[in-house]
């Protein structure tokens, strides 16, 4: 049985007296020593249970550390695997099913211009070093890298951030067969920037991966919109473009339940940042939060619904400030997108410098536990951090997802909820990723809190395919493993169906009618302001024959002007202008 250090500290930031983490101090994790950078929770051996990686990266190098769970609580200390037994300077690293075989490899970048290595796993978690291949042999100063499959051709490709030497980052398209080919040519692989963090990301909700690059000293960050086909489009005048920050890295993450992905940037030097999503590429920066009050010297941060109550909390680690031994910071979302620091859970009083951090539940109860790696301070390793999550009453709900003409991991998914949270209708939405920020990767399998909800209502999986998987009537506190169904999948066109929207204009209700020639196993209804942001979301099963649906407007508060109204079944849709009026 483990040993929890328990601190026991009356709260006074009105989140209750009880204590959210525990933080571990017998564990091998968090006992064992190193120049500590990246935290990855990846479950290489199958079992259902996420171990964790942790990259060291001295210039005179240091083996990485894999740690296997073993079930109960507990980690072994793997010594004598290919993928710990590198001695080379490492930062960042990702893991994804390379090869489809159902299994996740792993990827490790090296600084110091040292070439990067692969790992093949045999599904049993020993890895085989991949030895040929450019994407092993290309030297450089390598800080990230993330997979992601940006041609949505079923199989993994590979970003990798260099912050000096060429400065050139590397993209590589995945061929099968471990063989990995170079890119050449395109904005994402010829801007000479001192690039930090990688975020593949559907940012546009098109159902492709756009590329979003955070640079340090002072340089812009790039986004690379995904246009289809292997082509990108460079977006510069975008809020998010034009600062120019030392910016270590990006997060991504639905803060306020509206369906799309926002942004936080972690900096080091200036005030940290952070992004709402109104959609189009719009984007509002947030001032009203605590996130952005100081100057930061932060280098990754992480998403996870902490407590379970429905909405993403954010943590954020510090390091390198003259010497000073720096606190981590954790910021808990009230629902609507505002963030409040707390200062009296342990994960924020521990001391030292903190690179990568990741969420995953180790011990599979619903509730998102914490690792944090440290670096050398004063030139000496130290150990670095495991939290437990003590958990409360709320319910949840995970997902585990498996690819079949998507990529078997499934990375670019989204998964969409629906439940009665504290009385009110959310839906929430999270996206399946090889990178959550900084040297950091959380668990892939998706996490839900449901607070008090007693049903997920409906369930919508957004496959990089184009296919659509609906579930209805979802019992939460499971775990729950889903295959990309080729058979029962919603891939057909939206029939006609005379969709109707009336009055228009209006000062309160509209109505909506259609005439259904043919069953629709899923219907969305959705309504968007004029800058993209959702306004309204439901969705309606087995929907045939006349169909009606009705909503007031006034209880959204809306201002007077135009709106969208957009009827659909996940693949195609139709869309109705209405005008809103006092």
């Amino acid at each position: 049985m483990r040993l929890l250090y328990v601190l026991m500290i009356l709260a006074s930031s009105g989140i209750g007296s009880a204590q959210i983490f525990t933080k571990v101090t017998d564990s091998p994790l968090s006992t064992i020593k190193g120049d500590s950078r990246s935290v990855n929770w990846v479950d290489v051996n199958g079992d259902g249970y996420v171990d964790c990686f942790i990259s060291n990266g001295p210039q005179a190098g240091q083996n990485n550390m894999l740690y296997i769970n073993d079930t109960n609580g507990n980690f072994t200390s793997v010594a004598d695997d290919p993928i710990v037994m590198d001695m080379m300077p490492s930062d960042g690293a990702t893991f994804a099913d390379i090869d489809n075989d159902g299994d996740l490899d792993g990827f490790v970048v090296n600084w110091y211009n040292k070439n990067n290595l692969a790992y093949i796993n045999d599904g049993t978690g020993k890895f085989t070093q991949v030895l040929e291949g450019i994407w092993v042999n290309h030297f450089g100063y390598s800080e990230t890298a993330a997979f992601g499959d940006y041609d949505n051709d079923g199989l993994v490709d590979l970003y990798v951030t260099n912050s000096a030497g060429t400065k050139k980052n590397f993209l590589y398209k995945n061929l099968g067969g471990n063989n990995m080919e170079l890119v050449t040519g395109i904005s994402p692989v010829t801007d000479l920037f001192s690039s930090r963090n990688v975020s593949w990301s559907d940012i546009d909700s098109d159902g492709d991966l756009d590329l979003y690059v955070t640079n340090e000293n002072g340089e812009k960050e790039n986004l690379y919109r995904n246009n289809g086909g292997g082509s990108f489009e460079k977006m510069t005048d975008l809020i998010i473009t034009t600062d120019g920050f030392n910016t270590m890295s990006s997060s991504w993450g639905d803060i306020d339940n509206d369906g799309d992905l926002d942004l936080f940037l972690a900096n080091d030097g200036s005030k940290n940042q952070l992004f709402r999503n109104e959609g189009n590429f719009v984007f509002t920066r947030v001032l009203t939060t605590d996130v952005s009050k100081v100057n930061a010297k932060s280098f990754s941060s992480a998403w996870a619904d902490i407590d379970n109550d429905g909405d993403l909390d954010l943590f954020v680690t510090n390091a390198f400030q003259n010497g000073q031994r720096l606190k981590n910071n954790l910021y808990l979302n009230d629902g609507t997108g505002h963030l409040t620091e707390v200062t009296n859970e342990v994960v924020v009083m521990d001391e030292g410098w903190s690179y990568g951090c990741a969420f995953g539940d180790y011990d599979n109860d619903g509730f998102q536990d914490l690792a944090v790696a440290t670096t050398r301070f004063g030139n000496v390793d130290e150990a670095d951090y495991l939290y437990h999550n003590n958990g409360n009453s709320n319910h949840w709900l995970m997902v585990s997802l498996e690819g079949n003409v998507s990529n078997k991991s499934a990375i670019g998914a989204k998964i969409r909820v629906k439940a009665i949270v504290n009385g009110t209708a959310v839906w929430q939405m999270r996206e399946i990723s090889a990178q959550s920020a900084y040297c950091s990767q959380n668990d892939m399998r998706a996490h839900f809190g449901l607070a008090d909800a007693t049903l997920v209502d409906s369930m919508v999986i957004e496959w990089p395919s184009g296919i659509r998987q609906y579930r209805t009537g979802v019992l939460p506190n499971q775990i729950l493993d889903i295959e990309e169904d080729l058979v029962n999948a919603v891939r057909e066109a939206l029939p006609s169906f005379g969709f109707k929207v009336f009055p228009n204009p209006t000062n309160s209700v509209i109505q909506m009618e259609a005439q259904f020639s043919e069953s629709l196993k899923v219907l969305m209804v959705e309504v968007f302001g004029d800058t993209g942001q959702v306004i309204y979301k439901t969705t309606f099963s087995n929907v045939s024959g006349h169909w009606q649906h009705q909503i007031d407007l006034r209880k959204f508060q809306l201002t007077p002007g135009q709106y969208i109204v957009r009827v659909g079944n996940g693949l195609s849709a139709e869309e109705r202008k209405i005008i809103y009026v006092y």
